[in-house]
């Protein structure tokens, strides 16, 4: 059997370690610590599914949460003006406070469980949830409540039927920020066993096991990528109007150049 430097990441397994010292031709990629390595990916691929799922559903379960609590503190804030300053306020502190402290804090309430670091993400993503929700409500122009309050339109349809609608954009720019920050902040989970692909980083940091590290980055980059896609695929969805008026803006400066050009 070949010799194996010491190099080699101690998280190998007897089964790799063997595998890697037989290869033939040298030393094989998991031997050599190789930052791009596909037997890692092939021989780790269950692994990787489960801290990727664990991601997706930490950061699911936090944004939902998130802003199931944002809705109704923007919809104080604006209506109780003497609650906005508190409310901005407060959410503002919580963002302030660094995730160790945070998670450390929550510790000794939710015990080492998934629920701390659930609950810190949520405490996160309030204060970006709140003023965007809280934006775009107030970026809904007067003219268009008077004239749906005139045409019989009560408080809760007047918030669902027009301003909600009319608060799509301000509300999944909020959404798509939250949701970003809250797949990056979910490594930090690792501290307390429960970082998705952080604990693969954290793992691979400490044994300096390079595939590991470059590996679960990449999967935490291209989660937030697709998340911010599916967010604004679903804004484009929600808001046709927008489509629309974006193609009448476009024939209008057409015809205004070809006017231009024939005068």
């Amino acid at each position: 059997m070949a010799q194996l430097p010491a190099s080699l990441p101690t998280q190998l397994t007897g089964h790799h370690v063997a595998q890697a010292a037989g290869q033939p031709g040298g030393p094989s990629c998991l031997e050599a610590n190789d930052w791009i390595c596909g037997e890692y990916v092939r021989t780790r691929s269950q692994e990787l599914l489960d801290a990727t799922l664990q991601h997706i559903g930490i950061t699911v379960a936090s944004v939902v949460i998130g802003l199931l609590i944002a809705f109704p503190l923007a919809l104080a804030a604006r209506r109780w003006r003497a609650a906005a300053g508190p409310v901005l306020g407060l959410t503002t502190v919580l963002y302030t406070v660094p995730s160790l402290a945070m998670f450390a804090l929550l510790t000794p309430v939710f015990g080492v469980s998934v629920s701390v670091v659930v609950t810190g993400l949520v405490l996160y993503s309030l204060t970006i949830l709140v003023r965007n929700i809280l934006a775009g409500l107030e970026a809904v122009p007067g003219e268009v409540r008077e004239a749906a309050r005139g045409m019989g339109y009560g408080s809760l349809r007047l918030l669902f039927g027009v301003e909600l609608p009319l608060a799509i954009p301000a509300l999944v720019a909020g959404l798509r920020i939250a949701t970003v920050s809250t797949v990056a902040m979910t490594t930090i989970g690792s501290v307390v066993g429960y970082g998705g692909l952080g604990n693969l980083i954290a793992s691979g940091m400490e044994g300096f096991f390079k595939a590991e590290v470059l590996t679960a980055s990449v999967l935490c980059v291209l989660l937030a990528l697709v998340a911010d896609l599916l967010l604004l695929a679903l804004q484009r969805l929600l808001t046709p109007w927008t489509r629309a008026q974006a193609r009448a803006r476009s024939r209008a400066r057409r015809a205004a150049r070809v006017t231009k050009a024939v005068a």
